[in-house]
C-alpha cells in the first residue's frame, strides 16, 4: 500500500542563482586583475580554481537533473515494494540501489527515512543512505574522468565503489542490528523526499525545473567553496608542509578524511578536488572519496534532524574507523 505524503510548495529564492553568478564573475574579474599585475601565486590559484570548476560543473548539472527527476517522477510505491522483500536480502540490494536510484548524499537521507517508515529494516535503509551517493553512476563516471590519463584510474574507481559499499554495509549492520523505526526522531522529517504525485501531470515539469535549479544552486555553492579551498591549499600552503603530512603514514589518510568532511563537497564533483591533491597517495585520496559522501558537515545537520541522538556520533566514528582501515589495506594491496 503506497503512502502518500502531503506536498509542500517548493520555495526557491530566485535571487540565489543571480548572487552566486555575480560572486563568481566578481571573483574572476578580481583575480584576473591581480593576475595582470604578475602575481605568480594568484595566477596559479586562478588556474587550479578554474580548472576544477570547468571539469566538475557538467557533473553537477547532470547530478541535479537526475536528483530532480527522481524527486518528481518516482512514486513512493516503488520503495514500498522494497520494504516487502525478505530482510536477509534487503541490505545488499539496498546497498546496490544507488545504481538504480542515483541520488546525492543530501537526497539519500530523506529516502532512507522513508524506507524505515515503510517497514524496511533500518540496516537496509542506512546502507542505501551511505552507499547510494558513492555507487551513483554519475559519481563513478565523474571519478573516472577526474583520474583519466593516470595509471591509477581503475583502482580508484573500483576501490571507491568497493570500499564504499563495504563501509556502508558494515556501518549499517552495526547501527541497525535489532532496531526498528525508533531510530527516527519523533516527527523528524527533513526537507525533500519522494512523493506519490497523484493526478497532477501538468505541474510536474514546472516542479522538476524548480528542483533542478534549486539543487544546482546548492551543489554549485559547495563546489565553488571546495574548489577555492583546494586551490588555496595547493597554492598558498608551503609545499613542505603538505609534503610532510602527505608523507606521514596514517596521518595522511586521516587528514584528507577530515578535509573531506569540512569541505562538504557533492559526491558528483569531489573526485576532481581529490585528484588535485597529487602530493597524497592513492589510499589518502580514496579515503577522501569514501568518507566525504558519508560524514561531511552538511550531512551532520541532516542526520541530526532525522535520527535520534547519538546516531550521528556513532555513525561518524564507524565510518571514520572503517574507511581508515580499508584505505590502509588498499595501500598495502596497491602500494
Amino acid at each position: 500500500m503506497a503512502v502518500v505524503e502531503s506536498r509542500r510548495p517548493m520555495t526557491t529564492d530566485r535571487r540565489t542563482p543571480i548572487l552566486v553568478g555575480v560572486a563568481l564573475v566578481a571573483a574572476g574579474v578580481g583575480l584576473r586583475a591581480l593576475d595582470a599585475a604578475g602575481v605568480a601565486s594568484l595566477r596559479n590559484f586562478l588556474i587550479v580554481f578554474a580548472s576544477l570548476l570547468v571539469e566538475a560543473l557538467p557533473f553537477i548539472v547532470l547530478g541535479a537533473a537526475v536528483s530532480a527527476l527522481i524527486e518528481v517522477f518516482v512514486p513512493a510505491s516503488v520503495f514500498a515494494r522494497l520494504a516487502r522483500m525478505p530482510r536477509g536480502l534487503q541490505q545488499p540490494i539496498a546497498g546496490l540501489g544507488g545504481f538504480a536510484f542515483p541520488v546525492c548524499e543530501c537526497g539519500s537521507v530523506p529516502v532512507a527515512r522513508r524506507l524505515v517508515a515503510k517497514g524496511m529494516s533500518p540496516a537496509a535503509a542506512i546502507t542505501f543512505m551511505l552507499a547510494a551517493p558513492i555507487l551513483n553512476p554519475v559519481v563513478l563516471v565523474a571519478t573516472a574522468v577526474a583520474y583519466r590519463g593516470r595509471d591509477i584510474l581503475w583502482p580508484m574507481v573500483l576501490g571507491r565503489a568497493g570500499l564504499g559499499l563495504l563501509v556502508a554495509i558494515v556501518t549499517a549492520w552495526v547501527l541497525g542490528a535489532g532496531r526498528g523505526p525508533d531510530i527516527l526522531r519523533s516527527g523528524g522529517r527533513p526537507a525533500g523526499g519522494l512523493h506519490d504525485h497523484g493526478e497532477v501531470p501538468e505541474a510536474r515539469w514546472t516542479e522538476y525545473f524548480g528542483h533542478l535549479a534549486s539543487d544546482f544552486t546548492m551543489l554549485a555553492r559547495y563546489l565553488v567553496i571546495g574548489a577555492a579551498i583546494a586551490a588555496g591549499l595547493q597554492t598558498f600552503v608551503p609545499q613542505q608542509v603538505l609534503g610532510a603530512v602527505a608523507g606521514t603514514p596514517i596521518l595522511n589518510v586521516a587528514a584528507l578524511m577530515i578535509l573531506a568532511a569540512l569541505l562538504s563537497l557533492c559526491s558528483e564533483s569531489d573526485a576532481f578536488v581529490a585528484a588535485s591533491f597529487v602530493q597524497f597517495g592513492m589510499s589518502a585520496q580514496l579515503a577522501f572519496l569514501v568518507a566525504g559522501p558519508m560524514i561531511d558537515a552538511k550531512l551532520a545537520v541532516l542526520y541530526a534532524g532525522t535520527f535520534r541522538r547519538g546516531f550521528v556520533l556513532t555513525l561518524t566514528a564507524l565510518v571514520f574507523a572503517l574507511t581508515l582501515a580499508g584505505a590502509l589495506w588498499f595501500q598495502v594491496a596497491f602500494g
